[in-house]
């Protein structure tokens, strides 16, 4: 979808149509959750600093956001994807890949199914979308973002590797500003110079993601569009209203944050075994300290005092914090579908001599 949140605010209220306007809170600490394309042409941009966008923007809008109501629209653009094919791999609430090798219009091309899919968002919901076309996910992915806004962009097999080679490293799936910062450190600004450094160098620059780099600059991307989504997480955090580096006041807005991540864990039913702390600090650098257990995580007992316990190993007496999250992570289905791949193995050993 494009600019999804901003878009939907400027459909529910007309007036706002065709101006600058940012979903998220007037306040010191809140960012930039989304912001309209009429916004961007200052600058702004989405995780931006509501203040710097403000600074940007003098006649900038800003709207708090409705979660609830993006969800409900979410849901009604997802129907309309069922009506071609029930291979839907949601990514967010506003994005999804789509497998219609075999789709239920009967439609041989997928640039026709990209057409109709768009116009029936459009005729339903008053909103854009841009689709990428291709025959993998990273390259539809990539082709997504390619033409927007409300446009589509197919990139043919016979294409592909003309078209990574010109890709920007930035636009690379999975590369972000610093990864993208690494790449030009080492002389690696597009897709035909990514292509020229070897696998076993970009693992050991980049570690597993060396190889998804290497096949990605080669058009290689085997990941099936699952449309079984299993939920990998659930998290919560906040942004003080002032940096902190008091442990008695850190221990206090810790344990606000587990209030919320229990509260989400039982509305969700999730269980996880991994749960990680992270923390901003004032200068933006962020770490995140994890432990794993035998059990699930699901209530305040368990999870208030793992969490004190990963916060000992902060330093932040001379480093201020601005941001503390927890999250639980490591699903039980996930696990329950790894076992079930798992296989006994016996092995004969010869019997010791007597």
């Amino acid at each position: 979808m494009d600019a999804f949140y901003a878009s939907v605010e400027q459909r529910d209220t007309p007036e706002w149509k065709g101006k600058p306007l940012i979903v998220g809170y007037d306040e010191e600490r809140s960012v930039v959750c989304a912001a309209s394309y009429e916004a961007r042409k200052f600058g702004v941009r989405s995780a931006m600093s509501v203040m710097v966008a403000k600074r940007l923007c003098s006649d900038l809008i800003i709207v708090p956001p409705r979660f609830q109501v993006y969800r409900e629209v979410s849901l009604q653009i997802h129907e309309i994807f069922h009506e071609y094919t029930d291979l839907v791999e949601p990514l967010s609430l506003d994005e999804a890949f789509l497998d219609v090798t075999e789709n239920k219009k009967g439609i041989s091309l997928a640039v026709d199914i990209a057409k109709e899919i768009k116009q029936k968002i459009y005729d339903r919901l008053q909103l854009t979308a841009s689709a990428g076309i291709s025959y993998n996910k990273f390259l539809a992915k990539v082709a997504s973002d390619y033409r927007k806004p409300n446009g589509i962009c197919t990139i043919h097999p016979s294409q592909a590797l003309r078209f990574i080679s010109l890709l920007p490293i930035e636009a690379f799936w999975g590369v972000g500003k610093v990864t993208a910062q690494r790449m030009h450190s080492m002389g690696v600004h597009n897709g035909i110079q990514l292509r020229e450094l070897s696998r076993d160098y970009l693992v050991s620059v980049f570690g597993k993601a060396g190889h998804i780099y290497y096949d990605n600059a080669r058009g290689i991307d085997l990941r099936p569009v699952e449309a079984v989504y299993v939920r990998k997480s659930v998290g919560c955090e906040r942004t003080l209203e002032k940096d902190i580096t008091r442990t008695s006041a850190v221990i206090i807005e810790l344990y606000h944050v587990a209030v919320e991540l229990v509260r989400r864990i039982k509305k969700i039913e999730f269980r996880g075994y991994t749960l990680t702390l992270k923390v901003k600090f004032h200068d933006f650098k962020q770490i995140t300290r994890s432990v794993t257990q035998a059990e699930t995580f699901t209530a305040m007992e368990q999870i208030l005092p793992l969490a004190k316990q990963l916060l000992k190993d902060v330093e932040y007496g001379e480093h201020p914090i601005r941001l503390i999250g927890l999250s639980v992570s490591h699903p039980q289905e996930e696990v329950e579908r790894l076992k079930s791949c798992w296989k006994q193995l016996e092995l004969p050993f010869p019997k010791s001599p007597v």
